[in-house]
């Protein structure tokens, strides 16, 4: 199973990005990146407590709450970033 895909000139492009652009690209990297995660984590609290592991799914469950968490910050930084583009 690979992890991260990101296409062979990736580099190239990012040098020609802004800062602002840059960080708004990973942010939302990120965010697609965490929601795979949370929904994996979810599946597998299901498991666990079909398997009679209540207490590691409910903490499985709780990490993908904390991923979502995550998400709401990185989605505040996006629109704060997108907000300062504006007043430039």
């Amino acid at each position: 199973m690979t992890h991260h895909h990101h296409p062979p000139d990736h580099r190239e492009i990012e040098s020609i990005l802004s800062f602002d652009e840059k960080l708004s690209k990973l942010l939302k990297h990120w965010l697609k990146h965490n929601e795979s995660h949370a929904e994996t984590y979810r599946d597998w609290a299901i498991k666990a407590k079909e398997n009679e592991m209540p207490e590691a799914g409910a903490l499985i469950e709780d990490a993908a709450d904390m991923t979502r968490l995550i998400n709401e910050k990185f989605e505040k930084a996006i629109h704060f970033i997108k907000h300062n583009q504006k007043e430039q």
